[in-house]
């Protein structure tokens, strides 16, 4: 798949995602049987790469993965799936990332990461990655590579004029530097991280503005903040909006800000504005929580068309 002046770059994560359903989270000490488990493509990454690619939208990812099978199954992944993979570089040395999730019946998860070769580059990495940069229309990152690393990148697409859009997430336990505060274009939270990044935890449009103006004196220039089942909140100097929740029936939250990014920066990128593009994000992330699994969660372009269709503007 080439990429044209229209392809979206991804720098990011990609793992093996090890997933586990259950009726409810263990205690500690406490050994639980599952109702089911499976393993597959994930990684912040790789779920927004692909999640872009659902919907139609030439795609590069960048990144890395170890030599071992694991980097085999998640590149064959990436192929079938359309995913130009070939900035995703192979280390010999660190494995393939890996993350073990748990679901419960509310759709609820907890995860934990090995981030393998995808943590195992710092900043001086950066030439390798920016290739993927050449021609693209938006660069999506987020933080499951190191902090450094993500900046140098955000710093290249900032010299090239191409917006990035930052999912912090995970947030570091240090903190998101500050300068990544004002190189991010647009910073697209979900509630715990608002918390993390500001102090304040957002339940409404109130409380989620009040983050946002926070984020918006530590540079940030537009900030979106999603409220789960609440809705999504975005906001820039000038300009402020709602979009409410889509009616849909969530079994599985996993990759749901994946694909909310994914179609941000797909919606932006064939020349969106902010609130339409928004708005299609939310659809894409309601429609991701309706079916199990990560980056195999992303919806297509048709069915978010559909979803947008059947719910008021």
């Amino acid at each position: 798949m080439s990429t044209s002046p229209a392809h979206i770059a991804v720098i990011g994560s990609t793992n093996i995602d090890f997933v586990t359903h259950v009726e409810r989270f263990p205690h500690p000490g406490e050994t639980l049987h599952v109702h089911s488990s499976t393993t597959g493509l994930g990684g912040k990454g790789a779920n927004q790469a692909v999640a872009v690619a659902r919907l139609g939208q030439d795609v590069a990812l960048a990144g890395w993965t170890g030599t071992d099978m694991l980097a085999e199954m998640a590149r064959t992944t990436l192929h079938d799936a359309g995913v130009n993979a070939r900035w995703l570089l192979a280390d010999p040395q660190a494995g393939t990332g890996r993350a073990f999730i748990t679901i419960n019946h509310a759709g609820e998860n907890q995860i934990l990461v090995d981030g393998g070769a995808n943590m195992a580059h710092g900043a001086e990495a950066c030439a390798h990655l920016a290739p993927v940069l050449d021609n693209a229309a938006v660069v999506m990152m987020q933080m499951e590579m190191d902090a450094e690393l993500v900046q140098a990148v955000a710093r290249q697409a900032r010299a090239r004029n191409i917006p990035v859009v930052l999912d912090p997430a995970p947030v570091p336990a240090t903190g998101l530097p500050d300068a990544l505060f004002a190189l991010a274009d647009i910073l697209t939270p979900n509630e715990n991280e608002t918390r993390e990044l500001t102090g304040i935890l957002p339940v409404d449009e109130a409380t989620a503005l009040h983050a946002a103006r926070i984020l918006h004196e530590r540079g940030t220039h537009t900030a979106i903040i999603k409220l789960g089942h609440r809705g999504v909140v975005y906001s820039t100097a000038t300009t402020r909006g709602f979009v409410p929740p889509f009616a849909v029936r969530a079994i599985d939250t996993v990759a749901a800000g994946d694909c909310f990014n994914a179609g941000l920066a797909t919606a932006l990128a064939r020349g969106a504005t902010l609130g339409e593009a928004v708005r299609y994000a939310a659809a894409c992330g309601a429609l991701a929580t309706t079916r199990a699994g990560a980056a195999e969660a992303a919806p297509t372009a048709d069915e978010v068309a559909c979803l947008l269709d059947r719910t008021p503007g």
